[in-house]
């Protein structure tokens, strides 16, 4: 029967998917719209499936809020074009509308949930939306908050923020607080703490990092504390463990602050060796230990947010930059948490090398 352009429009308008597939459907269907809905959704069911295996870094981080709640959410697509569709950019927001609307505990129960403005749930949704889109399209994960935020998306949903704060309604609608939120959830973008503060750190984790500073001083002497270091290479030498000429070198120079550059690599490795043995003893030190604490706190200035200089003005930490904004609008404020999503890490990307590929086709070729 001949399938008229109206028809295909029509049914173009209600799906989404391509003027070719609507007409292929119609087809199939002998004009009929709704039997050629549903068949549009089965094969939409068919690409989501053969499309499955196929990696998914890209798409963006958003975020959304509604009735004191707020949502941050990673969708990812094949490609950084397709993340910057409108029709992914409507299923994101709907993906989003639907976690609020619902609150699921996770993704695999917000896939048989029903789509926000929809009769059907978010896994069909999720199948039409390959059928339309033309890429594999994960759901991967997703935070609510609830009560005072700021987020921040940067650079189209690379990486999204939600800072969590503890503070009164009146405080968190007055614009002077919209600013300094900004500020900290730009802050968390750049500069991906991993904590809060010292004081949310496990003891164990603390302890950790602890003995990864001591390891990690050790096996680099010439950031010893130079007693220390001058107690290993004594001891390095009186075991006959480095060449004369480094016993020279080092006789030479040992004032000089650049002297590990006149030493041989074997020397350094010797020194490590001698100070890794006698750890026991070197971590027993006061001035060792000193050393170990002072850089265990500058890293912790490193991944704690609250304990990091704030990047706008780095002669304050953030903690005393958010406590000067709190004074300034006579309120209490204090920083509760923060959720930070990169889009795609810790995805395993595919490795392109058009190089090979090509040479490959070119062999197939001729053979």
């Amino acid at each position: 029967m001949s399938i008229s352009a109206q028809d295909v429009k029509a049914l173009r308008e209600k799906t989404g998917i391509g003027m070719m597939e609507c007409k292929k459907a119609l087809t199939e269907a002998e004009g009929d719209m709704d039997k050629a809905v549903e068949i549009l959704r089965e094969r939409g069911l068919a690409v989501s499936q053969k499309k499955s295996g196929r990696i998914a870094a890209e798409g963006i981080v958003y975020t959304k809020s509604e009735g004191g709640k707020t949502v941050i959410v990673e969708v990812n697509s094949e490609s950084d074009f397709v993340a910057k569709n409108e029709k992914f950019l409507a299923f994101v927001d709907k993906i989003a509308a639907t976690i609020l609307e619902k609150a699921p505990a996770n993704v695999d129960e917000l896939a048989g949930m029903t789509a926000s403005g929809s009769e059907r749930t978010v896994t069909e949704e999720l199948q039409d939306a390959i059928l339309v889109i033309g890429e594999n399209l994960k759901i991967r994960r997703f935070e609510i908050v609830e009560g005072p935020v700021a987020t921040y998306i940067h650079m189209g949903g690379a990486v999204g923020v939600v800072v969590s704060f503890e503070t009164d309604a009146e405080t968190a609608a007055k614009p002077e607080f919209t600013v300094m939120g900004k500020d900290v959830a730009m802050q968390v973008a750049a500069m991906n703490p991993e904590y809060l503060s010292k004081e949310s750190i496990p003891a164990e984790e603390l302890e950790k990092l602890r003995l990864i500073t001591v390891e990690s001083a050790l096996n680099k002497p010439d950031s010893l504390p130079k007693p220390i270091m001058v107690k290993v290479i004594t001891k390095a030498i009186a075991d006959g463990m480095i060449s004369d000429e480094d016993k020279a070198a080092y006789e030479a120079e040992k004032n000089n602050k650049f002297l590990f550059n006149f030493l041989s690599k074997e020397a350094a490795a010797a020194f490590a060796q001698v100070a890794v043995a006698g750890k026991e003893e070197y971590a027993a030190d006061p001035i060792f230990n000193k050393a170990i604490e002072g850089r265990v706190a500058k890293q912790l200035k490193e991944i704690c947010l609250l304990d990091q200089p704030f990047v706008k003005d780095d002669s304050m930490d953030v903690r005393a930059y958010v406590a000067n904004s709190a004074k300034a609008m006579g309120a209490s404020v204090a920083v509760k948490s923060f959720i930070r999503y990169a889009k795609g890490e810790g995805i395993e990307k595919k490795e392109e090398d058009f190089a090979s590929e090509v040479a490959a086709q070119i062999a197939k070729s001729q053979a």
